[in-house]
């Protein structure tokens, strides 16, 4: 009797298996991977993608034309109502226009996405308002941020694209209502931001502004001073973290030492941390304050204007733009009036030649941050040699 019901049982548990087999599969990505070691060999520190699902670089537009000279006279004194570049020439003021123009404006609308035509002069036009503080925080990344963005530099095309309105960008969530199901505390909900995974959905409204702590780890196994991270504080970490790694595509070794997730060991964490306090920054003291300037329809769902995060630049590559440099004709991007480091040396170079240098750089932080810094890039800079050395 058993033998004659085991037998139609043991049937269908095959035919399931055949069934679900291709379902299996559906979570597998068929075909070779690309690795890169990005660690000592056997540390198994590597980054595997898949070439076929990469983001492409993205090219920007050519200049208008070359710039020849910044010589002659003054913006200032040629146009009316600048307030921003006029310490550079009309003639390049007016290059800077017009790629300005291809990089952002939509091209039905051309010079006129900002500016009255029959008074060019007038602020009329929120769009005017806007570009000329964004101007302003172009100029600041440039030159006070050159700990992330390098030599290689922003211009609006980074982040616009040729649009308007840059394509990725965040606004506060509007808080759910406690329902039969309860509050699921802004988690288990998939979202893109956090790579859908099951974290808080929303990290960047208490990660991307203001000057919360951004850490899991402490040097203690017991709650002291200084251990109180919470674990509702720990997963919204995690979630930003799963946010960097797709917006870069890269994963967590990139920028970690897997083998100790406290070591600074890797030259890429160092670059993150700058970028984390360059974005916060731009929100909190670029974008933010113009939310009285915004229509209702360039805000979020709660008020706030269009903030940034790693994507709005990034957009699925660890070098915006494939790491093209920006300004070779925009020089007048990088604000002449701030001393910057010289054309190829980075502010964390300057850290791995000298520790104490990385205090130069204009980001308020603790002393103790700063000294952790510095030695972190030299530590970073001797294990790259290291590896290097080991790998030959």
């Amino acid at each position: 009797m058993m033998n004659r019901m085991s037998k139609p049982l043991g049937r269908s548990l095959a035919l399931c298996a055949v069934l679900a087999m291709p379902l299996l599969l559906t979570g597998c990505e068929i075909g070779g991977k690309d690795a890169t070691q990005w660690g000592p060999r056997g540390a198994a520190m590597e980054g595997v993608v898949n070439p076929r699902l990469m983001s492409a670089p993205g090219v920007p537009p050519e200049s208008a034309y070359p710039l020849e000279s910044r010589d002659g006279p003054r913006a200032r004194d040629t146009y009316q109502n600048l307030q921003v570049l006029g310490d550079i020439s009309a003639d390049e003021f007016n290059l800077l226009m017009l790629n300005i123009t291809a990089w952002v404006a939509p091209p039905e609308q051309g010079c006129n996405y900002c500016h009255n035509p029959e008074n060019m002069a007038s602020d009329e036009i929120y769009q005017k308002v806007v570009a000329r503080k964004m101007l302003q925080m172009t100029r600041t990344i440039n030159t006070q941020w050159e700990g992330h963005v390098k030599a290689t530099g922003v211009t609006c095309y980074t982040c616009h694209r040729g649009k308007g309105i840059p394509a990725y960008y965040w606004t506060n969530a509007p808080a759910r209502p406690n329902g039969i199901l309860g509050n699921n505390m802004g988690q288990n909900m998939p979202s893109p931001t956090v790579a859908y995974a099951s974290l808080p959905h929303a990290p960047f409204e208490t990660l991307l502004v203001g000057n919360n702590p951004i850490r899991v780890g402490s040097k203690g196994i017991h709650p002291t001073p200084a251990n109180t991270t919470s674990i509702q504080a720990t997963e919204a970490t995690y979630g930003l973290m799963m946010h960097m790694s797709s917006s870069l595509g890269v994963n967590c070794t990139f920028c970690h030492n897997t083998q100790n997730f406290g070591k600074w060991s890797r030259e890429q964490r160092v670059g993150a941390w700058y970028g984390i306090r360059m974005v916060r920054q731009i929100n909190d003291g670029y974008i933010t304050p113009l939310k009285g300037v915004f229509p209702a329809h360039r805000l979020g769902p709660t008020g706030d204007p269009f903030k940034v995060n790693c994507q709005t630049c990034h957009q699925g590559v660890n070098k915006p733009l494939g790491g093209v440099p920006m300004l070779a004709d925009s020089p007048s991007l990088r604000d002449p009036n701030v001393a910057v480091a010289g054309a190829g040396t980075s502010v964390l170079a300057a850290a791995v030649s000298t520790p104490g240098a990385v205090r130069a750089v204009a980001v308020a932080m603790p002393t103790e941050t700063a000294d952790r810094i510095a030695d972190a890039a030299g530590a970073a800079a001797d294990q790259a040699r290291e590896s290097v050395a080991a790998t030959r």
